[in-house]
């Protein structure tokens, strides 16, 4: 009995020994020298993630700063183990873990009105910065597309050509063309450079254009095919160079509400015959339909919508040294390495927004939604993805804006202080601030770290349909039924 009992206690020490894990002293000093503060016991593997939280803690950070760590020379990677050899260490000194902050791109809200520029003679109906942020465009009932000098914030060119309001405007991913579409279901390229028409106006659409999303950089840098949603029922693909029509994709029974390309050779549209598809845009082929909303779907976000939309520009890049000196394919290859990184598997997942007070989250390889995210008290008209890819924000007619984690649809806040129903949302590029505009002739900008108001913005004289935040954060656009356009900055 007493060999068994000697036993049984040998293997218990052994478990415990087992059981404790090895701990380093360490202390956190900055590039210059200096210290964070005492010295701590850190377990061997410990994670660059918890270094950070410990860093920030000691030096009381109000905003987590992102940080890279160093001993010696060597960078930790992953872990602290992984670095250091521990069984070269000597365990009763201390070692120096330096850290140094990343560098944060960062957009400051935007406080003021610099600009209120008149010209359009009906509401302004779209607005949208070019995807380098050099240029903006507005489309008006007023039939006209305006391009807007940037630099001096005055009245660029007044393109004409249309019939009709124009209903939409979208930029191909190289800044080089601006298409708009109308209320006729014509589809007219625009210049930015000179204002004047590009090859020949597409006809084809039996009624108006709801929306427009050109094929992905990555895909094609010559940016040539465009994707165009009508409230025909149909989706057509457009060769721009020859101006005509190359496929037309029919499948839905009702008004085609949004179209997206997608980064992986997928087009998806949304409809009021209550469906969400997904075609192959090789050949047009449908590969998914989802269901489940009781009502039209009035649009969709793609978690690529972003990167898609600004191709191979960088919001933190120095643009006038970068851009024009780089070859097509290096360019090319830059899209692909920015949307890689959103997307490594190419499997993009949506959601979907709906007059039934729903969004819906799916994921393009599966037949199923992710998740029905109920909250909404009124039709919710517009949802759009954050350029981090971690939230996704909802505007709805019952005046307020919602948050819901990107991973899960998990519902985060409600963000109230509208008075009227809200109409559109636009992030600003480092994902910490979100926009949204009104029936109630405001502007708002909220910070998403306190899930407070950060700034009121108000000045339009009726309705906003209308918001854009520039690419490289330093502008919002805004526009709506007073048929003036407003530039807002810090």
């Amino acid at each position: 009995m007493s060999s068994k009992r000697v036993k049984l206690t040998e293997e218990t020490e052994q478990t415990e020994n087992d059981n404790v894990t090895e701990t380093v002293q360490a202390r956190f000093v900055s590039d210059t020298g200096e210290e964070a503060g005492p010295p701590i016991d850190l377990p061997a593997g410990v994670t660059v993630e918890q270094l950070g939280l410990i860093c920030n803690a000691l030096l009381k950070n109000e905003e987590t700063t992102p940080y890279i760590f160093f001993v010696g020379d060597d960078e930790i990677k992953k872990t602290l183990d992984t670095t250091l050899d521990l069984s070269k260490v000597d365990t009763e000194n201390v070692i120096s873990i330096v850290y140094q902050p990343q560098s944060v791109f960062k957009v400051r809200p935007v406080t003021r009105c610099t600009s209120s520029m008149p010209g359009h003679a009906e509401a302004v109906i779209s607005i949208n910065f070019s995807p380098d942020g050099t240029h903006l465009a507005s489309g008006s009932g007023d039939t006209t597309v305006r391009l807007w000098d940037l630099n001096t914030e005055t009245p660029h060119f007044t393109c004409t050509g249309h019939k009709q309001w124009v209903m939409y405007l979208a930029w191909s991913p190289d800044g080089n063309k601006l298409a708009s579409a109308c209320k006729a279901g014509n589809i007219i390229l625009w210049d930015p450079e000179t204002g004047k028409q590009l090859g020949r106006t597409m006809v084809g659409h039996k009624k108006w254009v709801n929306c427009l999303s050109w094929e992905p950089y990555h895909k094609n840098p010559d940016c040539r095919k465009i994707a165009s949603a009508s409230s025909d029922g149909d989706c057509r693909i457009w060769d721009t160079v020859l101006g005509q029509c190359s496929m037309v994709i029919s499948g839905h029974t009702a008004a085609v509400t949004a179209v997206r390309w997608g980064g992986a050779g997928l087009i998806y549209t949304s409809s009021k015959d209550r469906t969400v598809k997904i075609w192959r845009a090789s050949d047009g082929v449908l590969c998914r339909t989802f269901t489940g909303h009781a009502h039209w779907v009035n649009n969709i976000a793609l978690n690529t919508d972003y990167v898609l939309r600004t191709g191979p520009f960088h919001p933190v890049a120095d643009r006038s040294k970068k851009y024009c000196d780089l070859k097509k394919e290096a360019l090319q290859d830059m899209a692909l390495q920015r949307y890689k990184k959103v997307c490594p598997d190419d499997i993009e997942s949506l959601v979907s927004c709906s007059d039934d007070f729903t969004l819906y989250l799916w994921v393009g390889n599966q037949n199923k939604c992710i998740q029905r995210m109920t909250g909404h008290q009124n039709v919710v008209n517009d949802v759009k993805y954050s350029p981090d890819v971690k939230l996704i924000a909802s505007a709805s007619f019952d005046k307020s804006v919602r948050l819901w984690r990107a991973k899960d649809g998990h519902f985060l806040c409600t963000l109230r202080g509208h008075v009227q129903a809200v109409y559109t949302l636009a992030w600003s590029a480092d994902s910490r601030l979100l926009l949204s505009g009104s029936k109630d002739s405001t502007l708002k900008v909220w910070s998403v770290q306190t899930k407070k108001l950060a700034q009121e913005l108000p000045g339009h004289a009726d309705e906003v349909f209308a918001v854009d935040w520039a690419p490289d954060g330093s502008k919002v656009a805004s526009g709506g039924k007073d048929k003036v356009v407003k530039l807002w900055a810090y």
